[in-house]
Order: C-alpha cells, then structure tokens, then sequence
C-alpha cells in the first residue's frame, strides 16, 4: 500500500477502482503493466492499453494469464488463470516517459469462478495475515533489509563448455579494476565509505525518490555495504506483511530499471564475488494487538515480551527448515558460511550479528515500544519475500502455540567459538547445502500447515531440487548464470 508524506508524518494511501480510473484518464496514461510474482519469486508482467481497460476487468478479472508458462503455476492441461488487479498498488512508472504506463499489482484467481490459485504468493501471505489475526492478534508489522550488488558489467560464458565456462564482473570500486580512475576497496572494506570511494550514492538516491514518489514507498536510510564491487542496501519502512512483501518485490524491480538507466546491472544474487560478503534480506517482524506492540515488555532485561520469546522459539526450532525457503537456491549456502557477517549457527541474542535472530537495542524505553522486533537474519534477498514472511508467520506461531523456549540468549561471538563450545550450549548449524535443506523440510513441514497448503510445499520441493541437480551437471559458473537475474 502507498505512502506520502506530510508534514513529517508518513500517512497510507488508499485507491478504490474510480480514482485508479480517473487517474488514468488526468494523467494521461496509456499503458497498464499487470505485474505479479511467481511462486519461485521472479516478477512477471503483461501490459495492456489504457484504452481498453475497464471497470469489470478490475472486479472480475483479465483472462490474460497462461498458467502452464509460469513455472510451478499449472499444468498446460488446465492453465486458464485470471489477473485481478489491486487498485491500492497502483504507480505511474516514470522510465517510460515517452508511452506513459503506470502499473498494478495483480492476484491470481482460476477461470470459472474456481477461487484463488493456492500458489500465489500474494494469496500466502494474504491467508498468514487472516491466521494472525484469527490468533487474536490484529496484525503484524514487517521490514525487509535487502542488500543488493550493482556493477558496471559482468559477462559470462557458460552453455559452451567445451570451449571453457566463466563469468567476469566490472566494477570501479572493485580491487581488480584495471580502470585506473577510480577509488578501489579491499574485500570486506566496502561499509559506509565516503564518496568518491562510494560511486553509487547519486544512484541511490534516485532509487528512494522513485520509491517514495511514484511507488509510495518510504525509505529511511541508503549506504554501501560491507562487499566490495557496488555492494549497497536501501532502507524500507516496516509495514504490514503483504504490504512489506510488495514494497520488496517494487524494490527489486526499480533497483535493477534505475540500474540499467545507469548503463549498470544490479542482481539480488546472494554470493556472487568469493571471499566477500553476500547479500542478505534480515527481515524485522513484530506482532500487534491494537495500538500495543506484543513483543515490548518494559520489565524484561531486554524488554522482549514472553510473546515475543515464544515467537523467537518457533523460529530457532524451524529454522534448518526455513532455510529451504528463505535460502533458496545453491548459492544461497555460499553466504551461509563463517566470517562474513552472515549468520551460520541456530542461536539467538540481543545486539548480536553473530546470532540468527537478534534482538536490537538501540533505543530503549516506552517511547521506542513501537520499535521491538526480531531480525531474523538468515533469509537472502533471492528468496521470495511472500513465502518467507508466511514461512516466518507459521514458526513463530508454533512457536506461541506450544510455547517453544528459544534456550539461553547468547551474547558472545559464535564464529570465534570452537565445535565443543558450540556444542555445549546447544548452539546448532544451520543447513550447508540446498539439498540438506530441503531434506530438513521434507522432515519438518508440518508447522506450515497452518499456512501453506501441502500442494505449495511439494511443489517449492520440486522446484529447487529440480535447480539442484542442473547446477550439479553444470557446476559453480552455470551457478553464476542460473541465479544471477533472481
């Protein structure tokens, strides 16, 4: 849903059908891009003209959706789908100027008065906010941290392979540049440095202005990140949990139009340089009854509500089987791994990045109650951010169900801890491999239940093992290219 701005405040924005239409017709729009995402979460796209676009198809529905071309939709021999547009995600475009479009984000429904596809994405998250709310909550609040790679060019050459297969990344930042103009930064070096060492502050602030101006998007806070090479992350303003999942995809798709604007490319891949830091999507979730923030507890040594421990239980025990959902491609396990900042063990803390859930205490008191939040740290921006919101939504509440203890808060740094430390204080590895996470969904799915349909985990199973066994006849360089445009 829209934001803007007055006088300092961010206030929700709200469209019915009529002011989509009007507007259409004031600002002269000629095109509407119907986008969607996918269950593997690529973004999708149809557009039509302006012209022809009625009020009924806004209700009802545009037959324009050949379901068996989606991977994971549906099969060729029933693949009639419906596109029905949501008019509060509506957004003019401002890169096509000269045919002006403006876009809406769609559901997906069945022909023939069927009902919602059950693998939407957006439909998922959707039924976890009515699961919330029929725990007796009234909703959740959810903000995405997701870290990006912009470079100048990569090439690469892998469905040759009796010629070599490779890839090669561009950047002026980089410590292999040959440019010679530029500012170069070691590996690991890249957090918050000054321009001219930063070459892509100009870009980002076209970033959050296109974000805030035309997609009602709030962001509070853009810099370079701890990689070398373009590494940079941009700040969304939590919200409600489709919401969120919107802005995140939104954030995805201008990114990478900004980018190639630039004459520069930008991926969402998690570990695409070696020996450097990946890109994560930490997301930061609180649950809400009213104007109260059930996590916030004044008299807790951390204030964290006993709401908000339980909740932190269901995702420490669910987390190996998270990780097939928020860690969902080979690659993902790359970034996984000790001493680059990205969580590797299954243990939790407050103001701990060594931790997969932290805690964060930066301000503290009854004036910052709205602030108290669990980042969950592990989840890595190739992942798609409606299932792994619902996914989180689904242990944290089996989390409150059973009333699961997250164990001992740990406040020392793990990577600098030895097995035998670890070991004694329960503190868990999380999956090193795609295929070892899938095998801790397949034996740990039933806490989805409550969200997830069967069909949806057997299907997201099917998906990535079918990913996992092209990247083993093709190895790391086929990587590089299967999951480069994620």
């Amino acid at each position: 849903m829209p934001y803007k701005v007055s006088h300092g405040k961010a206030i929700q924005v709200t469209y019915s059908p009529d002011e989509v239409f009007s507007r259409i017709q004031h600002e002269g729009i000629q095109f509407i891009d119907l986008q969607f995402t996918g269950l593997t979460g690529h973004f999708h796209h149809t557009t039509i003209s302006a012209d022809t676009f009625t009020p009924e198809q806004m209700k009802d529905g545009l037959p324009k959706l050949d379901g068996s071309s989606i991977v994971g939709f549906a099969s060729i021999n029933d693949s009639d789908l419906l596109l029905k547009p949501d008019p509060n995600t509506f957004a003019i475009i401002p890169w096509m100027t000269e045919n002006k479009t403006a876009r809406l984000l769609c559901d997906i429904y069945w022909g023939e008065n069927r009902g919602r596809l059950s693998r939407d994405p957006r439909g998922i998250s959707q039924k976890a906010e009515e699961y919330i709310r029929s725990q007796g909550f009234d909703f959740s609040t959810w903000g995405p941290e997701v870290e990006f790679f912009v470079f100048d060019k990569v090439h690469w050459d892998v469905l040759t392979p009796y010629k070599g297969q490779s890839y090669s990344i561009e950047s002026k930042e980089a410590p292999w540049s040959q440019e010679g103009d530029g500012y170069p930064m070691g590996l690991q070096e890249g957090y918050y440095p000054s321009t001219p060492s930063d070459t892509l502050t100009p870009y980002r602030n076209e970033c959050v202005n296109i974000l805030k101006n035309n997609f009602g998007i709030l962001c509070d806070n853009h810099h370079h990140e701890v990689a070398t090479a373009g590494q940079c992350e941009i700040d969304i303003k939590y919200d409600y949990m489709t919401n969120a999942a919107d802005a995140a995809q939104s954030y995805k798709y201008v990114i990478r139009n900004v980018a190639q604007k630039y004459g520069k490319v930008a991926t969402m891949m998690p570990k695409p340089i070696a020996m450097d830091s990946g890109s994560g999507m930490h997301v930061n979730v609180s649950l809400w009854k009213g104007k109260e923030n059930a996590f916030f507890d004044l008299d807790d040594e951390i204030e964290l509500s006993q709401t908000g421990r339980y909740f932190c239980g269901g995702i420490i025990n669910h987390a190996k089987a998270l990780s097939a959902i928020c860690n969902p491609t080979t690659n993902s396990y790359h970034r996984l791994v000790p001493g680059y900042e990205a969580p590797a063990y299954v243990a939790w803390s407050s103001g701990n990045r060594s931790a997969i859930v932290r805690v964060p205490k930066h301000l503290t008191g009854k004036n910052y109650a709205h602030l108290k939040r669990l980042e969950f740290r592990a989840p890595d921006p190739s992942s798609n951010p409606y299932l792994v919101f619902a996914a989180v939504t689904a242990a944290g509440m089996d989390g409150l169900k059973k009333k699961m203890d997250p164990g001992d808060e740990v406040r020392d740094d793990i990577f600098k801890m030895t097995k035998s430390d670890r070991s004694r204080r329960g503190i868990g590895v999380l999956p090193k491999s795609l295929g070892e996470a899938l095998d801790e969904l397949e034996s740990d799915r039933k806490f989805l239940n409550s969200i997830f349909t069967n069909d949806v985990i057997d299907k997201i199973i099917e998906l990535e093992r079918r990913d996992q066994r092209e990247i083993a006849i093709r190895p790391h360089p086929h990587e590089f290219y299967l999951y480069f445009d994620v």
